[in-house]
């Protein structure tokens, strides 16, 4: 299998999960819901959802919180992305900001991740979003 392919039940129950979260998001000040969901290679997936902060640098984007359940769940060095799906309420553009598209790249150098485009959903592998990501 291509590895910027998912099954299509890998694809329809991340972009399930990730819309799950969507009304728990924390988002009193924009009032923009985002949701996101993280398959591993292990084949778990984890949720995550925005976390807004009244001091706007302290929030948590819902991707990175999805990435940060799984790396809880399975261990940091053991955990590896195999793709990650984020949707918004408001149902328009909204790919992974840049901080976001660095953690993905440091936990799923070939992961594929979903979101929605200019054009309604894509899919890309982050090598495409993030081209020469910083390494150590």
């Amino acid at each position: 299998m291509n590895p910027l392919q998912l099954t299509r039940e890998e694809e329809s129950k991340l972009l399930e999960i990730a819309e799950s979260m969507l009304p728990k998001a924390y988002a009193v000040y924009s009032k923009f819901r985002v949701g996101a969901a993280v398959l591993t290679e292990k084949g778990n997936i984890f949720p995550g959802c925005n976390v807004e902060n009244v001091s706007y640098g302290l929030t948590i984007c819902a991707e990175r919180n999805a990435i940060a359940a799984a790396v809880a769940a399975e261990g940091g060095d053991k955990m590896k992305i195999k793709a990650l799906a984020v949707v918004n309420a408001q149902n328009i553009s909204c790919s992974p900001c840049g901080a976001c598209r660095q953690v993905i790249w440091e936990f799923g150098r070939k992961a594929v991740v979903i979101f929605q485009g200019d054009r309604g959903k894509q899919t890309l592998s982050i090598e495409q979003l993030l081209p020469s990501g910083f390494s150590w």
